[in-house]
């Protein structure tokens, strides 16, 4: 929506920011060595691997850094066990956040996300409290840099996408989550510059929020990305941009 901006566009503007610190090869590595742990190193047979790799491919992470991560994962290289998890929870306004969450140690990680939320008006929920507002999908961001967008509307239909949008001098395009790596190979090799891939929990309705809540809840959510455990964060709200 014109004039609005929801949480994945703003999260968007901030790794672009974060890649230059080095914070989402954090992210990206914790990922490749947890996929490589449940199902082995070979990303032919390990879809969750295939699409980490992409995802790291998109990121700019050295070739060398990517297979340490995966080695290390699979047990061949010494390094730290990560377990999974997913916190839902609620914003300023009532906004519905859900985090995928690796860590080496459940019992800080979950105080320190109850802590920040709490001292912005936020609370941690049960599981399920607010999943069913979600769904599942594969998107892929590409570079707009100059291409015409039927052209691009076409070829990402024939790449496997279901569906497209543009925003931002960036085209997104959704797909079921399997077909997320096909899609991105694909427009890569018809020479699309691919800012990002991955498997996201998408939302199924957008809340607006305005007003107090508004700062709030940004400064929350950053300092949740920020956080070194929480591999992505989701939610479903939108702000008018005279609010940003």
């Amino acid at each position: 929506m014109s004039g609005h901006s929801k949480w994945a566009n703003i999260r968007h503007k901030k790794a672009a920011q974060d890649a230059k610190r080095g914070k989402v090869f954090t992210k990206v590595i914790k990922e490749l060595m947890v996929a490589a742990r449940n199902n082995g190193s070979d990303p032919d047979a390990n879809p969750r691997l295939r699409q980490a790799i992409s995802t790291a491919k998109a990121s700019n992470m050295p070739n060398d850094t990517m297979n340490r991560a995966i080695q290390k994962g699979a047990g061949e290289l010494e390094g730290v066990t990560y377990e999974e998890t997913i916190y839902e929870g609620y914003g300023p306004g009532g906004v519905a956040i859900m985090m995928d969450v690796m860590t080496d140690n459940k019992n800080r990680t979950v105080a320190e996300i109850r802590h920040i939320m709490n001292k912005y008006g936020g609370n941690l929920g049960e599981n399920g409290s607010v999943a069913w507002m979600f769904e599942k999908f594969g998107q892929v961001t590409l570079s707009a840099n100059g291409h015409a967008e039927d052209k691009v509307f076409e070829e990402a239909l024939e790449a496997g996408a279901d569906d497209f949008a543009a925003s931002n001098n960036e085209f997104i395009l959704t797909a079921v989550p399997s077909e997320t790596v096909n899609v991105a190979d694909t427009m890569s090799a018809k020479g699309y510059d691919v800012v990002s891939s991955a498997v996201e929990m998408v939302p199924k309705n957008i809340m607006n929020v305005s007003g107090d809540d508004v700062k709030k809840l940004i400064n929350m959510m950053e300092i949740l990305e920020d956080h070194d455990d929480i591999q992505n964060i989701y939610s479903n709200f939108e702000i008018d941009e005279s609010d940003l």
